[in-house]
C-alpha cells in the first residue's frame, strides 16, 4: 500500500517549520459555531475566536484549526454565504494579531479559496475533497497544505483499515500527480465520520498502519463519540478519554492532534513523546 514516495522530513505551514518525528504537534480547535458537538461553538464572533486564538497560542498550540459549520452526524449544513460570513473575519482578526498557522475547515472551493486568501495556510477537508471535487484543481494552484481525512458517511464498510488506507492512498496520489508536494499532504483516518465505535476503536488501535502511505498523520478524537461511548459520559467530561486515545495515538505514530483542550493535552503529548520518541521538549 506504499505511495512512491518517502515520508518528508519537515514542512513549512506559514513561517513554521514541522519536523515530522521530532515531536507531536498540537492543533488547537476554534469553533466559530453556534452548535458545536462538544459545547465549545463561539458563534459568529471574531473578537471571541481571537481571544480563543490567543489563549491556545498561549498554552502551546502549533497550529489554529478554524471551522465554520458543525461537522456532528445529522447536523444540518449551512450555506455557503453562512460559512464564509463566520470564518474570514475570524482568519483576518487572528493573522494580523498572532504569526501561528491557521487552518481552514471546510469542504467547500469558495470558502477555502477565501480563507487562503485572508491568511489561513491548511485546508482541512472531513470529506477528502470528494464533496467537492473542484479543491483538487486549488490544491495544484495553491501552496497550501492539505489534510485529507476519509469518511465513510455516505458509504458504510465492514473491512474499515482497508477502505481508510485505500482511500487516503487514493485521494494522495491524486494530489501528488498534480503537482502537490508531498510535504503539503497530511492524512487523518477520520475517528467518527462515518464508522462504528468498534471501526473507531479498531483505528485508534491500528494506527501504525498508516505509516505505509509515508505522510504524516493527524488524529482528531478530542471529546468524539467514541469516548462517550466508551465512558458514558457528555463531551465537556472527555477530557480523560481524550488524553488516552491522544497517548495511544502517539503510540501508534501520529504526528498531530487536534484538540480542545490544548493545555492539558499538549502535557499529555509532552510525556507520551518522552516515553515513546525519547524525546523531552518545552
Amino acid at each position: 500500500m506504499n505511495l512512491p514516495i518517502t515520508k518528508p522530513v519537515s514542512s513549512h505551514f506559514g513561517s513554521k517549520q514541522f519536523g515530522w518525528g521530532e515531536r507531536t504537534y498540537i492543533m488547537g480547535i476554534v469553533n466559530v459555531t453556534p452548535d458545536s458537538f462538544s459545547g465549545d461553538g463561539l458563534g459568529a464572533n471574531p473578537e471571541a475566536a481571537l481571544e480563543q486564538a490567543r489563549r491556545f497560542a498561549k498554552e502551546g498550540a502549533d497550529i489554529l484549526d478554524i471551522g465554520g459549520e458543525s461537522t456532528r452526524p445529522n447536523c444540518p449544513p449551512v450555506s455557503t454565504e453562512e460559512e464564509l460570513g463566520r470564518v474570514i473575519l475570524a482568519i483576518r482578526l487572528i493573522v494580523r494579531n498572532l504569526d501561528i498557522p491557521i487552518s481552514i475547515d471546510t469542504y467547500r472551493r469558495e470558502v477555502a479559496e477565501e480563507a487562503l486568501k485572508a491568511g489561513a495556510c491548511i485546508v482541512n477537508d472531513v470529506w477528502g475533497l470528494q464533496k467537492d471535487p473542484s479543491l483538487f484543481e486549488l490544491a495544484a494552484k495553491s501552496r497550501a497544505g492539505w489534510v485529507i481525512t476519509s469518511n465513510q458517511r455516505e458509504h458504510p464498510v465492514e473491512d474499515i483499515m482497508k477502505a481508510v488506507t485505500c482511500e487516503l492512498k487514493s485521494t494522495a496520489l491524486k494530489l501528488l500527480e498534480l503537482g502537490v508536494p508531498a510535504q503539503n499532504i497530511i492524512i487523518d483516518p477520520g475517528v467518527g465520520f462515518g464508522k462504528t465505535l468498534e471501526q473507531n476503536l479498531e483505528i485508534v488501535r491500528r494506527l501504525s498502519e498508516l505509516k505505509t502511505l509515508n505522510l504524516p498523520v493527524l488524529l482528531g478524537t478530542s471529546r468524539k463519540s467514541l469516548i462517550g461511548q466508551v465512558l458514558d459520559t457528555p463531551p465537556n467530561e472527555r477530557l480523560e478519554g481524550t488524553a488516552a486515545t491522544v497517548a495511544l495515538g502517539i503510540g501508534g505514530g501520529v504526528d498531530i492532534v487536534r484538540v480542545h483542550d490544548v493545555a492539558r493535552m499538549r502535557r499529555v503529548c509532552q510525556m507520551s513523546d518522552a516515553v515513546i520518541r525519547g524525546k523531552i521538549w518545552k
